[in-house]
């Protein structure tokens, strides 16, 4: 049986890159036969990376049959993952979050969940020597997802491992890494063909406060003015996503990269109450600069209340 590697719905480059990687390792040196797979269309900067490196995109599923032998990486939370989950035999996990837990496996298994910033990083480690069989099209993916998930190291998740490891590959690529990490982001940036709510949902995971079902959005960017711009349809879109995926309310944190803040829209009193408490901010209107607040699992999860 083909093991499928995937990581979370919504996929950014780690959760695109990271699938790549894994299942290149396990092919080409364990001997396993293995597919990566994705849980939903990669965002812009991810379908750079794809093209960039010469890849073909994987195929987009959004089930798993029951006893699928799978690997999940970048994510061990079920709400990101295919809901019959816990009944495909999950075979290992690579993670780089918290732990979340309701996750039910066949039998014993190898997890390997650490405090770094990028799945990718992990995975290098976990290779060994065999890392070093990693033809150039692997290595411009784990580059590529370690630069996304840093932001260039600007993420306060960014470790020195993570850093090492990029400069690392980007001698060994022949790669300027500013010059390659601004390509990206401006990939990343162009969001210009999708709609209000696709652009909510993007990158976004669903966490829960207290009794509040949340969906807490990210848009990174080069560019914030052009998210920014569309902040009334956006604010108009959100009780219609939130319904529709079971929430009780929309948070999108628009991120920009080069000044190192978030912007937070704020459609309604629910929120503007959260942004207060969470953030020890004063919103005056429907939006509220949030001065460097650039990680959502390090910096805007942990401090949520409602």
């Amino acid at each position: 049986m083909t093991t499928l590697v995937f990581g979370h719905k919504s996929p950014d480059t780690d959760s695109t890159g990271s699938p790549i990687i894994w299942a290149w390792y396990l092919n080409e040196v364990k001997g396993v036969d293995a597919k990566a797979v994705l849980l939903g269309e990669p965002n812009t900067e991810a379908a750079f990376v794809i093209e960039k490196w010469g890849f073909d995109k994987p195929e987009i599923i959004s089930e798993v049959a029951e006893g699928q032998d799978v690997v999940i990486v970048d994510t061990n939370n079920p709400a990101e993952l295919p809901a019959a989950i816990n009944d495909a035999n999950v075979t290992a996990i690579i993670d780089h979050h918290k732990l979340v837990g309701g996750l039910e496996t066949k039998g014993p298994i190898d997890i390997t969940i650490r405090p770094l910033a990028c799945t990718a990083t992990i995975m290098y480690d976990l290779m060994g020597d065999d890392a070093d069989k990693m033809p150039d099209n692997i290595k411009g993916a784990m580059l590529s997802c370690i630069l996304s998930d840093t932001l260039e190291f600007r993420s306060p998740t960014t470790t020195d491992v993570d850093r090492a490891l990029a400069e690392k590959l980007a001698s060994e690529l022949n790669i300027n890494l500013g010059q390659y990490a601004s390509e990206m982001f401006e990939a990343k940036s162009d969001v210009a063909a999708f709609s209000d709510a696709e652009l909510i949902r993007m990158d976004s995971k669903e966490y829960t406060v207290g009794s509040t079902d949340l969906r807490v959005s990210v848009l990174e960017t080069t560019a914030p003015k052009m998210i920014l711009d569309r902040k009334d349809s956006l604010m108009a879109s959100m009780p219609a996503v939130a319904s529709e995926d079971g929430a009780h309310e929309v948070l999108l944190f628009v991120v920009d990269i080069l000044n190192e803040e978030a912007t937070l829209l704020v459609p309604n009193d629910t929120v503007k109450a959260i942004a207060e408490a969470s953030f020890g901010c004063t919103v005056e209107g429907d939006t509220v600069v949030l001065p460097g607040i650039m990680s959502r699992k390090k910096q805007i999860i942990p401090n949520l209340k409602v």
